[in-house]
């Protein structure tokens, strides 16, 4: 990856929104989301950040993968300070952000929910599971 290319969207979100989060915690309009919690990818890291993206089946996709026992949830979120592309996609295998993937240190505030998105079959959430097990890349945090 070339690095002044990543580097060129560290701080150019190309994105205006709206913007969701994926999970399967029960939340209502008002609250906020925070980093400080662990990962869904690697349990033993506290992400610095708070996830989300721009594509709402991407956060429909986040959802089913979270940790948890609740159901999966899409929230219309609104970013409450500064956000850059997510470099765990964006800087190592997707320059330009084609998956609209960004992360905040700020929280970011629920403005609503979404309840129709694409929802994955159990055979494709199996296998993004293996992949995500096989993955032996680092996390940006």
């Amino acid at each position: 990856m070339n690095y002044e290319l990543a580097t060129s969207f560290k701080d150019k979100p190309s994105d205006k929104g709206p913007f969701y989060h994926g999970t399967k915690a029960d939340l209502q309009v008002g609250d906020l989301l925070t980093g400080g919690g662990n990962s869904n990818y690697k349990p033993e890291l506290k992400m610095n950040h708070i996830y989300f993206t721009a594509l709402v089946n991407g956060a429909g996709l986040a959802a089913a993968l979270a940790k948890g026992d609740g159901r999966e949830r899409v929230y219309v979120v609104e970013p409450t300070g500064g956000f850059e592309n997510d470099p765990n996609v964006t800087d190592k295998k997707f320059p330009g952000n084609p998956t609209r993937s960004y992360r905040s240190e700020a929280p970011l505030e629920i403005v609503g929910e979404v309840t129709d998105w694409v929802r994955q079959t159990p055979e494709e959430l199996q296998n993004w599971r293996k992949k995500l097990a096989n993955n032996k890349g680092e996390i940006i945090n």
